[in-house]
């Protein structure tokens, strides 16, 4: 499939080996979805919030970044397109979710999306995106023998639908390994390791469909995903609501886990640099 250039999907390139990826990034409400959701807030509500501007720091690193504008409500990009459940037995959302993190409809009833319409939203968003990722993936890969796809989600700390308790502070996914080599995961695992804020490696996020899908060793390209608790860059509240989310982003109070990344990405550049 070759998409024609869309402005939902954003693509900044850079020249070294590693890219990161942001489909969850986006807010935007395509024209006629907003009088169909319960609110335009809650449809809003689960993004990774300001996940763009944590890793700004990427561009000086040389990394290119693929993201989009458009709302995970309207299409999750990190879904199976096949609409297979990628947490088979546990709560999750699908590809065109009907139902928020907490469970709540997101839809006014009878304004949910037939089978018709979910193929129209993979052909007008998933598909563009994914095209510019593999793009992306094929131009480095010309020139690198080894490039890394990083894939950058963030989440409110205490979902009890999604999981128990309060979520580690840093939550790496790898597919089990199957997605990237041992020592790109260690890589990102040690400066997360040192922090001392907390971290699990293929825990409750195991990597979405990008990881499984783009995470291809064999040749040549590692794919690992950083799934981050929203409270080390951001005052998360304890009961998240209209008047209060999303807090602004500062980047003062988000520097110790900026940091972190930073390092993290510094050692996925290593490691694709290495022979």
């Amino acid at each position: 499939m070759s998409p024609k250039p869309d402005d939902f999907v954003v693509v900044e390139r850079g020249e070294a080996p590693l890219i990161l990826s942001m489909p969850h990034v986006g807010v935007g409400l395509p024209a006629g979805f907003e009088t169909r959701f319960v609110s335009p807030w809650l449809a809003r509500r689960d993004a990774d919030w300001h996940v763009d501007k944590l890793y700004a720091f990427a561009r000086d690193l040389g990394a290119t970044i693929v993201r989009t504008t458009v709302s995970r409500s309207v299409i999750d990009l990190n879904r199976d397109p096949s609409g297979q459940s990628l947490y088979p037995g546990q709560a999750t959302t699908g590809l065109c979710p009907v139902e928020s993190f907490d469970g709540e409809p997101l839809y006014r009833p009878g304004e949910e999306p037939d089978a018709d319409e979910i193929a129209a939203r993979r052909e007008a968003w998933f598909g563009p995106y994914h095209w510019a990722l593999t793009m992306e993936i094929e131009r480095l890969k010309a020139a690198h023998a080894k490039v890394v796809v990083y894939d950058c989600h963030s989440i409110r700390s205490i979902i009890p639908r999604l999981f128990p308790g309060e979520l580690p502070q840093f939550n790496i996914g790898t597919n089990s390994g199957a997605a990237c080599a041992f020592e790109l995961r260690a890589a990102v695992e040690a400066p997360c390791a040192a922090s001392g804020l907390g971290y699990v490696v293929d825990d409750r996020f195991k990597g979405g469909w990008i990881t499984r899908h783009y995470g291809r060793p064999e040749e040549g390209v590692h794919a690992i995903q950083m799934e981050l608790a929203i409270r080390g860059y951001l005052p998360e509240p304890e009961i998240v609501d209209e008047g209060n989310w999303p807090v602004a982003f500062d980047r003062r109070y988000a520097e110790p886990v900026t940091n972190v990344l930073r390092q993290a990405l510094e050692g996925a550049l290593s490691f694709a640099r290495s022979s």
